[in-house]
Order: C-alpha cells, then structure tokens, then sequence
C-alpha cells in the first residue's frame, strides 16, 4: 500500500507518520496492511518533504498520476483562523481549491481521500446541549469554517471513495497548539484570562492518527466527527493544562464578550461546537479517550521527552 500524506509536516501530518512508523499508538497497534505501507510526505517548504502545491489542480494531477497512492490524506489546511478573515483568497485556495483539486485526482485513479476538517463549519450556536452529530445542519460563520465547509463539499462531490472527517480544538507534542501557547503564557505571566462560555472537545492527534488509519484500511465512506470523548470550556481545558503541566499559574475565566472588547481583531469562535462520534461508534468503531484521559497521557509523553 502507498500512503500520501500532504501537509506531513504538521501535527496531524507528523503523528500519522510517528504511528506508520512505529506500527502503533496509546491506542494500540495499527492495522497490520499499513506497517509496510510507503509514505509520501509533502508540505510546502520543509526540509525532506516532497513539495505539492494542493492548490494547483494540474500539478496535484501530475503528481498522483506519477506516485500512483492508494490512500491520500488531506492534513494540509489554512488554519489560522483571524488570518482567513483578512486572506480570504488564501484561505479559499488552500481550504476550498486543495481539497477539490485532490478528490478529482483520487477519483481519477481510484484512490481513496481522507480529507480532516473542523468543527467550524457549524453555527456555534447551543442547541440545548446536545452535541452535534453528523446529520445536523451546517451553518458557519467564519471565512475559516466557510471555506472548509466548501472544501468538504467539493471532497464529497469529486471523490467516490472519500471520507470527511471533522476534529476539534487539536493539541499534540509538535506545532502550535492551545496546550503549549497556554504553558508558555502561564510561565510567562503567571495569570491567565481564558473565555468559558464557548464549549467542545479537545482532541490529542495521536487519537485522531489512531482512526484515520483505521479508515485507510476501510471502505466505511462517508462524514464522521473525530474529537476527543466529554465536552469542556476554554477554561476548563486551560485549568487541566496548568495543573497536568505544573506550571500552576492562575486561570481567571472570562465571556466571549469581553475577550471580543480586548481583541476586535478576532474572528467570531462557535459558542458551542461539541460533536459526537456517533459515525465512528456506528463503523470502524470509536475509541476516542475521555479528553481528561488523553490530556494526561500527552503529558506523560511531553515530561519523557523532557528527560
């Protein structure tokens, strides 16, 4: 089997390649088919990575046509949320073009797509409490949300083999995450102001990794929702950080509101977007880890590699 990863260098992209070397996670083993797949890794100025421009539909073309994979996943994404707002073309390029431009090339060879989308693409608004599956309606309010959402809908549209799966609030040992921008704020300042009316679902990537191999090996198509297991605030999630992590500094919560008047710059975040695996729980199965359980086990790998 042969396994092309584009934006490899990231902290979904660098997980999955940790995992299909080392033929497990915190999970368990992945499938057997997979521990001698070869990998394509490509991202946009990394050293030792294939360069694949996604939004470029004949040099994507080309590119598949040579490799031939079986399985492309889709990690590459514009992901600073503020930065959608003010690089809308960007944003539409890389989140909207890049996923259609590698559902035409998968169909054309009969590969299958896994493309990893976000919680954004929902309204934000609470429906009561309930955590939102994947039959609920999609509405997003974001240039960010907007812009996957199309991407998602060009996937299913273009892709007969596809699988759009949705995460949330994702965390991992590598990159720029919410764990390590609290950490380092928390040393730094010793206190902390961090909104607590916008809920959902952290989620460890080496969980999110776990299942998307599963899907590799599986012919379940389809929308699936991927986050860690409970559902938990900004600050609540902020609390978890200092305590796991030591650092101990002070968390004070705040509204939406008032972060707002401190930052009009910020792009509109969902008030509510807790999902629910239920797509998972119905097909290859959901073990997504309670986000308390997965919180603590990172932090078991971060103090190792500290020693």
């Amino acid at each position: 089997m042969k396994i092309l990863i584009t934006g490899a260098a990231g902290q979904l992209g660098t997980e999955l390649r940790r995992q299909l070397e080392q033929g497990k996670s915190a999970l368990g083993e992945i499938p057997e088919k997979l521990r001698r797949a070869t990998v394509l890794c490509t991202d946009i100025g990394v050293e030792g990575m294939r360069e694949l421009d996604i939004t470029n539909r004949h040099e994507v073309a080309a590119f598949v046509r040579h490799h031939q994979p079986d399985v492309i996943i889709c990690c590459a994404a514009y992901t600073n949320v503020d930065g959608c707002e003010i690089h809308r073309e960007d944003a539409f390029r890389v989140n909207a073009l890049g996923p259609r431009n590698l559902a035409m090339a998968a169909e054309e060879i009969g590969a299958k797509l896994i493309h990893v989308s976000t919680d954004y693409v929902f309204s934000g608004v609470d429906n009561g409490g309930v955590a939102l599956d994947e039959a609920c309606g999609t509405c997003p309010v974001s240039a960010y949300g907007q812009t996957k959402l199309l991407g998602e809908e060009y996937v299913r549209q273009f892709c007969s083999r596809s699988f759009v799966v949705r995460t949330a609030w994702l965390y991992s040992l590598t990159g720029k995450n919410f764990v390590f921008t609290m950490m380092n704020a928390g040393k730094k300042f010793g206190k902390l102001t961090v909104v607590n009316d916008q809920l959902g679902n952290p989620t460890n990537a080496e969980d999110l990794a776990h299942h998307l191999l599963k899907m590799v090996v599986s012919k379940e198509y389809g929308v699936y929702h991927c986050t860690g297991e409970g559902v938990c605030s900004w600050y609540d999630f902020a609390v978890e950080i200092m305590r796991l992590s030591g650092v101990g500094a002070e968390v004070a919560p705040c509204t939406s509101d008032e972060y707002a008047a401190a930052h009009p710059e910020a792009a509109r975040r969902p008030a509510w977007s807790a999902l629910e695996n239920r797509m998972l729980a119905c097909t290859v199965g959901n073990e997504m880890r309670p986000w308390r359980e997965a919180l603590e086990s990172f932090f078991e790998q971060w103090r190792a590699r500290q020693q």
